[in-house]
């Protein structure tokens, strides 16, 4: 198996990450499947393409020692976070580079663009990152997969938890500050009706949309200073969400309300911004934890990961993985890549055990939405130096089984008869 030598060297030191496209795995004469990739390596959102290939990497290094694995050449570009350009180069990976399957991609937006690219073109796509649950929902189709959590799960666990937390201290004003694109819009509609499938009474004070990479958010923590919430959910994601907490910092904001980011909140990243001194109230999640839960197969992960890279993994990287482990596994099980049926009907309910799985459990992909059905895990950030530069992780958990968060089959009905799907 080929290593990247300008990403990690062997003693671990980091180096400079990439910001084209990388080639990993087995050559392309020897390979039983070309997988390419597309992930942000440049910009704000360039840290979740770089874990991502380190990611891709240990995935193939798991392969390389299984002597039935399937022989991987994987391709990895940067998506530059545009769908034009990443609708062109998911073109140029099927006539070029005979891409047998496409894969990864962390904005919806591109998420989507791709994958009506894919439908088009009959091709498998495995989504890594992106969390739009209308792709798997209303424009799901049968060559789209997903592997990470999307946003209907981790607002269904957040609505839950706001459920818990209205029982005890009996909040009733709520606000949503999102980024004013798919991803965003999505979040609020599938919070709203988690709260209202679990009966929760509350007043919306506000919405808020920043645009996505917004640099100065000072506009709207006046705005909610002015009209204060007791909950703000917040679906900004990596550098927004940070660049949005250092600036609320300065104000009242924290004091004035609980803040909560069920989906991207607890990122690793994000933890090492908060330093030894998180604002207070905070309520967070993300859909990997470097210590949720204490499983030896996310001790591995993590482990690994650093042995390899010198730092700690992003959820991405747990998304990426995952992605070059299901599509592994789907090609043994199918038997040859270019069988698209069989490489579909191998995905339909696949089990894949991954980092994220609490102990008893495996995660699956819905054989009707094509979505990985997976626990999420919400807390609050307590002292933890155990991953370093990291001085806090998320503590306190609360932890909500996969079955109990999966869309219902008139949920599935009504968002695809909604859409015309």
């Amino acid at each position: 198996m080929m290593s990247c030598p300008i990403f990690a060297d062997v003693s671990n030191r980091q180096v400079s990450p990439p910001v084209g496209r990388v080639e990993l795995g087995t050559e392309a004469t020897l390979a039983d499947a070309t997988i390419a990739c597309m992930y942000p390596m440049t910009g704000r959102s360039a840290s979740y393409g770089r874990d991502s290939i380190v990611a891709i990497r240990l995935a193939l290094e798991e392969l390389a020692s299984d002597p039935d694995a399937p022989r991987l050449r994987v391709i990895v570009d940067d998506s530059r976070s545009k769908a034009s350009f990443a609708v062109r180069m998911a073109e140029d990976f099927i006539r070029l580079d005979n891409a047998n399957v496409l894969c990864g991609m962390v904005s919806s937006g591109v998420g989507m663009a791709v994958s009506r690219l894919a439908k088009q073109r009959r091709i498998i796509m495995v989504g890594t990152d992106h969390a739009s649950s209308r792709a798997s929902l209303e424009e799901g189709h049968r060559y789209y997969f997903r592997v990470s959590s999307d946003t209907w799960y981790s607002h269904a666990a957040g609505a839950r938890y706001l459920k818990e937390l209205q029982d005890k201290n009996g909040w009733r004003k709520l606000a949503f500050l999102g980024p004013d694109y798919e991803y965003g819009r999505v979040a609020w509609r599938d919070l709203r009706q988690a709260l209202n499938q679990s009966d929760t009474r509350y007043q919306v004070t506000g919405t808020y949309w920043p645009k996505l990479y917004e640099p100065d958010y000072s506009l709207y923590i006046q705005s909610l200073l002015e009209s204060p919430p007791d909950v703000l959910v917040v679906s900004l994601w990596g550098g927004d969400f940070i660049a949005f907490m250092e600036q609320a910092r300065t104000t009242q904001l924290f004091s004035r309300m609980r803040v909560a980011n069920f989906d991207a909140g607890g990122d690793y990243e994000t933890l090492v911004s908060l330093k030894d001194d998180p604002p207070q109230g905070l309520i967070l999640s993300a859909r990997h934890h470097v210590n949720w839960p204490d499983t030896e197969r996310n001790r591995q992960f993590v482990t690994r990961f650093h042995e390899l890279s010198g730092r700690y993994p992003s959820y991405s990287a747990q998304g990426a993985y995952a992605g070059m482990m299901t599509i592994a596994r789907a090609i043994r099980m199918a038997g040859d890549v270019t069988d698209t049926d069989a490489m579909i009907a191998a995905l339909k309910g696949l089990k894949i055990p991954l980092p994220k799985d609490p102990e008893g459990y495996v995660s699956y992909i819905d054989p009707e939405t094509h979505q990985i059905v997976q626990a999420q895990a919400i807390g609050t950030p307590v002292a933890n130096d155990h991953y370093p530069p990291a001085r806090v992780l998320l503590g306190n958990w609360v932890v909500y089984d996969a079955e109990s968060l999966k869309p219902s089959p008139a949920l599935v009905n009504k968002r695809r008869g909604e859409s015309g799907g």
